[in-house]
């Protein structure tokens, strides 16, 4: 079978496949290092998806995964680390909060402590997993699902799922962030408002700290803009001064696939053949990965379950 898109969904689902058993191939316009992916900030989260009653149980499946991963972080690149969602309470968040292990209130906000994953290490663990396993990569671009040549085709192209399938649904919602030198801050944070398309939060990955961000929608540029990046290092500074003198290394931009829901089904291609969607996860591919792969891997492998 082949998988298309070599993002977090697309190589998270191979290596469940693979892993079952099967013969898997993915089939990926671009390297992992150049999706949108590869240039997320890796917290463990659920943003910016829905449904939330489905989510949480993707999430929390996730969230047990890397827990285990956390316990070899330089060969997954999955740490766990201690952090704050400045303005979220308990009593907002769904019934899959209430199982995030340590997950508190603090005067604020709330407190936990959550992977962070360092997606370029993470999503070559998963590349080098999947050929563990049996699995291929292969840099290959697809503009027609029904001309995949596979007995079953799983879709996982995020939102190169718009013109490919085509699904106007889904949509970017554009993301910048800043890579600086971290000052020495060893705990993430996040202060989102949702009605914004501003927000403050830093997470340190090894070597550098990553500030955020934007969540602009219909926005397609891939450039960074620098009033933007401006704008963002000061958010940041404001709630710790010391990123103020930070030394800029890099300006990072990725479109957030988003949908009103993820498409995560069963259909059929024009010649009956299976194929299985698996995208639309918008600002939580990460957070979401392993549930949704599994689901997929079970849509695949047992359709009537």
């Amino acid at each position: 079978m082949i998988v298309v898109g070599g993002g977090i969904a697309g190589l998270t689902t191979a290596v469940v496949l693979a892993e079952s058993g099967r013969r898997v191939r993915v089939w990926a316009r671009e390297p992992a290092e150049r999706t949108t992916s590869a240039v997320a900030g890796g917290l463990w989260w659920p943003y910016r998806i829905e449904p939330e009653p489905l989510v949480g149980a993707w999430a929390l499946d996730s969230l047990a995964v890397y827990g285990e991963l956390a316990a070899r972080p330089g060969e997954t690149g999955v740490r766990l680390v201690e952090g704050v969602h400045e303005g979220t309470r308990l009593d907002e968040l769904g019934a899959w909060a209430g199982r995030v292990p340590g997950l508190r209130a603090v005067p604020g906000g709330l407190a936990a402590r959550l992977p962070v994953i360092d997606m370029p290490v993470h999503l070559a663990w998963l590349r080098e997993r999947l050929a563990k396993a049996g699995g291929t990569v292969e840099e290959r671009e697809v503009t027609d699902l029904a001309a995949v040549p596979a007995g079953a085709v799983v879709n996982c192209t995020g939102l190169g799922s718009r013109s490919l399938v085509p699904d106007p649904a889904v949509r970017p919602v554009r993301g910048q962030l800043v890579v600086v030198e971290n000052p020495g801050i060893t705990t993430w944070y996040t202060s989102v408002d949702h009605s914004s398309a501003a927000s403050a939060y830093f997470i340190p990955q090894p070597g550098v700290l990553l500030l955020g961000g934007t969540a602009e929608d219909d926005d397609w540029s891939l450039e960074p803009d620098p009033a933007t990046a401006g704008a963002i290092v000061a958010r940041c500074a404001a709630i710790r001064p010391e990123i103020a003198g930070a030394r800029v290394l890099a300006h990072r931009v990725g479109l957030r696939p988003a949908r009103d829901a993820v498409r995560l089904e069963r259909r059929s291609l024009p010649d009956g053949r299976p194929l299985v969607h698996n995208y639309g996860h918008g600002g939580a591919g990460i957070t979401v990965a392993w549930g949704c792969a599994r689901q997929a891997a079970g849509l695949v492998l047992n359709p009537a379950a």
